[in-house]
């Protein structure tokens, strides 16, 4: 059952609005549920945006526009400009730059009374409940379960809600986890899934909008616990499906046998959550590795006739619609998971695999080793290396 978090506001508010502010939060003063008083309280609500990328570029901007306090960007990335399809709160300008400081500078625009404190480092077990200390609330803007589990044990720790949301090519979901007044992410996901089995937008792609919306959502969610006004999505679940378009909520209930927030928790402090999730990757010996400099060689002596081997692209085919090295044949990803594509490899010649990046050609040589293909090899860096160092004529992505 949903715990209804109506009436109990998350911080005090701060002290009386200039007469510049009132003028900027007219349209939120005229609202009953906010009105002056919970105006003031966002000016004193901290909130920590953690991914300055697809989501936490809208909640940032809307978080300042709405005129939160103070608001942690946490970002180790820089801008791409593959990023710009959905991460708006980047300009063609700051391609290059570190995330952080470039939405710094974005909320800045929207409202130079916001406080903006920058954190360019990685989330994990050493850091996190320092820096989550520091804030009343954490909007999620990440793209990986590790950071997930990690963000929701820390706020369980602290007693401080989590607004989360996940997005996916037209699909989002999005919800409130706070293990003081309802359930936690652990009581809707207690076991992270098997690794690879759900692929990032990095791999599958997402569209841009669908990030405006989730995002936004998440101010939404945000705002009403700063305040305290409406019912906080605290043991519901958004789906939102953008196709159809169709958005549905649905119900959960606290766990009680949950891990972190159960009556007899065993997630008592912080762990290693790529080692939790299953994704941290194994070794890859250096014998079975070769450079896309190495592999442009290779393809040149096959092309004259010396040493044969067949080059396996283990992406998806919308991949190799976009770029794809010459030569290679397709056997995507998922076929190495189930096992299925064993079948299709050819005993008679060298395998070599070939991904965008070299991280699911890695996954999949790891499990060609485990099968007993102990000559299989992959190329490092994959397309974006090939594309980089033997080809720039060739579109990135």
């Amino acid at each position: 059952m949903a715990h209804d978090a109506r009436g109990t506001p998350l911080v005090s508010p701060a002290p009386a609005l200039t007469p510049g502010e009132v003028h900027r939060y007219s349209r939120h003063l005229l609202i009953p549920d906010v009105g002056v008083v919970g105006q003031r309280r966002l000016r004193a609500a901290k909130v920590l945006v953690v991914g300055a990328g697809g989501l936490g570029s809208p909640a940032a901007l809307y978080l300042a526009a709405a005129g939160i306090g103070t608001i942690g960007l946490l970002d180790f990335d820089v801008v791409d400009e593959s990023n710009q399809q959905r991460q708006v709160i980047h300009g063609e300008k700051d391609v290059g730059r570190p995330k952080v400081e470039s939405a710094r500078d974005a909320v800045g625009e929207v409202n130079a009374g916001v406080e903006v404190v920058v954190h360019r480092e990685r989330l994990d077990a050493s850091n996190a409940l320092d820096i989550l200390e520091a804030y009343d609330l954490v909007v999620d803007g990440t793209d990986n379960f590790a950071t997930r589990y990690l963000i929701n044990d820390a706020c369980v720790l602290l007693h401080k809600p989590y607004v989360w949301a996940s997005i996916f090519r037209f699909d989002g979901q999005l919800s409130v986890f706070w293990a003081d007044r309802g359930p936690c992410y652990r009581c809707l996901y207690p076991e992270p899934p098997p690794p690879g089995m759900v692929p990032s937008c990095a791999e599958g792609g997402v569209l841009g909008a669908l990030c405006g919306v989730l995002g936004s959502m998440q101010v939404v969610e945000a705002v009403k616990l700063i305040v305290g006004f409406g019912e906080p999505l605290i043991g519901r679940l958004v789906v939102h499906d953008a196709l159809s378009p169709s958005t549905r909520v649905l119900r959960f209930d606290k766990d009680p046998r949950c891990a972190a927030c159960g009556p007899e928790p065993t997630v008592t402090s912080l762990q290693d959550y790529e080692d939790f999730c299953g994704v941290r990757a194994r070794p890859v010996p250096a014998e079975s590795t070769i450079s896309a400099r190495e592999l442009a060689v290779m393809l040149e002596r096959r092309e004259g006739g010396e040493g044969d081997f067949v080059l396996i692209d283990v992406r998806e085919p919308a991949e190799r619609d976009i770029v794809a090295v010459p030569g290679s044949v397709a056997l995507p990803m998922g076929r190495f998971r189930t096992g299925s594509a064993l079948a299709d490899l050819p005993h008679d010649r060298p395998v070599v695999l070939l991904c965008k990046s070299g991280v699911r050609s890695a996954e999949a040589l790891a499990l060609l080793h485990d099968a007993g293909h102990l000559g299989a090899r992959h190329v490092e860096g994959g397309v974006l290396a090939w594309v980089s160092d033997v080809d720039p004529s060739l579109p990135a992505y």
